[in-house]
């Protein structure tokens, strides 16, 4: 199984030219990919620096028909003047069968002084070769410190109350009742904007109470004690001097064997972040 994360800038390249297709050759150029996570999507945001305007969820939808479906969650959902719906968010794509999908607004305590927007999680469980799978993926907020360590602790918690369902699964009923199946085995992934180094890269990944297999940074399952590649900065000083890393794949512990290889695409500009490329034994 192949999955690539990537902050797509609503497809704006170092180059100041905004173009999905560029963005979706790219991801093919780097993986037959049956997961493609996503984030800074767009619609009906014409004063983002280059951008149209363009509904940039039906467009990639529509690139990667027929193998691939888009499944999206907007952290900013608001009016305009035409009627139309103004949104900003996240993606996941994919091949594989779409068992369930939720979608999850993350904490944003007020933080006086410090630009924010709402966040979100799509999360969506996978008919994957290896069984049910849950991949999650998210963008955290860049200037606040402190709703980005909430939205953190939201997502590890979403992942102990997920595995307790999963061990727990409530009785089978009818209509939205039906039980939907539950899955442990779960990736997490996206841009959290924070380093290594940040207290929430660590809390995201302690144990959980309920025992169930808690969240693992990949990179260091198979690159040890080597530092993460840089995703961000490497090609642009524009937010930092100093390239970093601060787009991860967690995995849950009991997945962490299947973890064959994890890389950062460190040639690309078509976007001010470089994808990551993770790769899973699914048998």
């Amino acid at each position: 199984m192949k999955l690539i994360t990537w902050n797509i800038q609503w497809g704006r390249g170092l180059d100041g030219r905004v173009d999905l297709a560029r963005i979706v050759s790219t991801a093919r150029e780097l993986a037959d990919f049956d997961v493609l996570c996503v984030q800074e999507v767009a619609d009906n945001f014409p004063e983002l620096e280059d951008s149209n305007g363009a509904d940039q969820f039906s467009e990639l939808a529509e690139l990667l028909l027929p193998e691939y479906r888009l499944y999206a969650a907007f952290g900013v959902d608001a009016s305009a003047d035409e009627g139309r719906r103004r949104r900003f968010g996240n993606a996941v794509i994919t091949r594989y069968s779409a068992m369930s999908v939720r979608r999850h607004s993350l904490p944003w305590p007020p933080d006086p002084g410090k630009p924010s927007m709402p966040r979100v999680a799509v999360e969506m469980t996978l008919q994957a070769p290896m069984g049910p799978l849950r991949v999650t993926t998210t963008h955290l907020e860049y200037y606040s410190d402190v709703q980005r360590r909430a939205q953190a602790a939201r997502l590890r918690n979403l992942h102990d109350e997920a595995c307790q369902r999963a061990m727990h699964p409530p009785p089978a009923d009818k209509g939205p009742f039906n039980a939907v199946p539950q899955a442990a085995s779960a990736i997490l992934c996206g841009d959290f904007n924070f380093p290594p180094e940040n207290a929430a890269y660590g809390e995201i990944q302690n144990a959980l109470a309920s025992g169930a297999p808690r969240y693992r940074d990949a990179w260091p399952l198979v690159h040890g004690h080597h530092p993460h590649a840089p995703t961000f900065c490497l090609h642009s000083d524009a937010y930092s001097k100093t390239p970093y890393c601060c787009d991860f794949v967690f995995v849950s512990d009991d997945l962490a064997p299947r973890v064959r290889s994890i890389e950062v695409d460190l040639e690309t500009q078509a976007s001010d972040h470089q994808p990551v490329i993770v790769e899973l034994d699914d048998r």
